[in-house]
């Protein structure tokens, strides 16, 4: 590719969907974008992540078998990711798109935790009893909160 841009997917040139269409599913932090990513989005995005840049094929190859799905809802679902900002074409190889993340794993599990919290009202106690409960949070996992928060509270001391 000689410093063409590439295509645009069917739905952000217009064919499906305006031109200036937005996406609903997006938080805005600053200058950064955080979208709102379903399961299946974040099956995708984790392959990203995983592998680094690929094409559609590679995303659809790394589903395991039991969770295989058509080669064309990936697709789909990536054009999605590709308008909801979550990821964007970086170069072509012969007829394939080449996708990367531009959304982080750690932004991506921020925005899922946030909206958790949000259905509790921001309230974490209802949620850390339940990982208690349910034996997900162990007791490295509260030395390590312990030390999370201490740095925490020292930076906003040195404020």
């Amino acid at each position: 590719m000689s410093g063409s841009k590439p295509e645009q997917p069917p739905f952000a040139s217009g064919t499906l969907l305006p031109k200036d269409h937005s996406c609903n599913r997006l938080t805005y932090m600053g200058n950064r974008v955080r979208p709102k990513l379903s399961k299946l989005e974040l099956t995708i995005m984790e392959a990203l992540w995983t592998k680094g840049p690929c094409s559609i094929r590679e995303i659809h190859e790394s589903f395991p078998a039991r969770q295989k799905l058509a080669y064309s809802t990936v697709q789909t679902m990536v054009y999605r990711l590709e308008v909801k900002k979550a990821l964007r074409r970086v170069k072509k190889i012969a007829t394939a798109f080449i996708f990367e993340a531009t959304v982080s794993r750690d932004a991506a599990e921020r925005k899922l935790i946030d909206d958790v919290l949000s259905l509790f009202g921001g309230r974490s106690r209802p949620i850390i009893a339940h990982l208690i409960e349910s034996g997900s949070f162990t007791l490295e996992d509260v030395r390590h909160a312990e030390k999370v928060l201490l740095e925490h509270e020292r930076k906003d001391q040195a404020k």
